[in-house]
């Protein structure tokens, strides 16, 4: 299983989210969503405002993280997720941010950290 896996971390300014190994990546970015497993083609990509990352664990766990704007850093043998800010999906009440998302006019910073949040929460269950 170690040759599958490869490091992965999650990094916001005020704190780092993750640090550990895992099997797959998943990062909303600029240009779509991207899936990352071990040995990926070197890349950079920048992260949308109102996106998620999932991060599968080499336990098979699937954690998933509102990230809102950064940059995505990929090399063979580890991702780098550089966030302007990042929140665990388990730590959102999902009804309050959905409020949060119908009150919300369409491209203003309520409107897009109320969605990152519910993406997040809603990837978990996939």
């Amino acid at each position: 299983m170690a040759d599958k896996s490869f490091h992965v971390e999650v990094v916001s300014p005020d704190r780092e989210l993750y640090s550990g190994s895992a099997t797959f990546v998943i990062a909303q970015t600029t240009v779509g969503e991207l899936g990352v497993l071990a040995g990926h083609e070197p890349l950079l990509g920048e992260l949308v405002p109102s996106g998620f990352v999932a991060i599968v664990e080499e336990n098979g766990t699937r954690k998933a993280a509102a990230v809102e704007g950064g940059f995505l850093s990929v090399t063979g043998e580890r991702v780098t997720i550089l966030a302007d800010s990042a929140q665990w999906a388990d730590d959102i009440d999902v009804a309050a941010q959905r409020a949060a998302l119908e009150a919300a006019e369409p491209g203003s910073a309520e409107y897009n950290h109320a969605h990152a949040l519910v993406k997040a929460a809603e990837s978990l269950n996939k």
